[in-house]
């Protein structure tokens, strides 16, 4: 059983900068294909980028591509999630989680293990 805890979350004007992380336990996220995730008030959560199990490959949402990286530390069993650019349609909780295939996947039906989130506030 994978836990999963993301931190870094917080409040910062538009155009600014933060760095979610997401701490694995019981399992190593070399193992696993990483996503996140996000949930604005009264949307559906929804995909914002994956990395492979290889950290071979990244893959966006167009919503924040060339805005966020994704980079995974099998070292220190994490991932990071840097948000650059930040605008206040980015406001949401966001969501670590982890997929036992090689290459992950945009559907949040496809995670094996979620985080509880952390809470992405961004103020115009």
């Amino acid at each position: 059983q994978v836990q999963l805890v993301e931190s870094g979350g917080g409040l910062v004007q538009a155009g600014g900068s933060l760095r979610l992380s997401c701490a694995a336990s019981g399992g190593t996220v070399s193992r696993y294909s990483m996503g996140w995730f996000r949930q604005a008030p009264g949307k559906e959560r929804e995909f914002v980028g994956a990395i492979t199990k290889s950290s071979s490959y990244t893959y966006y949402a167009d919503s924040v591509k060339g805005r966020f990286t994704i980079s995974k530390d099998n070292a220190e069993n994490t991932v990071y999630l840097q948000m650059n650019s930040l605008k206040p349609l980015d406001t949401a909780v966001y969501y670590c989680a982890a997929d036992s295939s090689s290459f992950g996947s945009r559907a949040p039906r496809a995670m094996d293990y979620w985080g509880k989130g952390t809470l992405v506030t961004v103020s115009s």
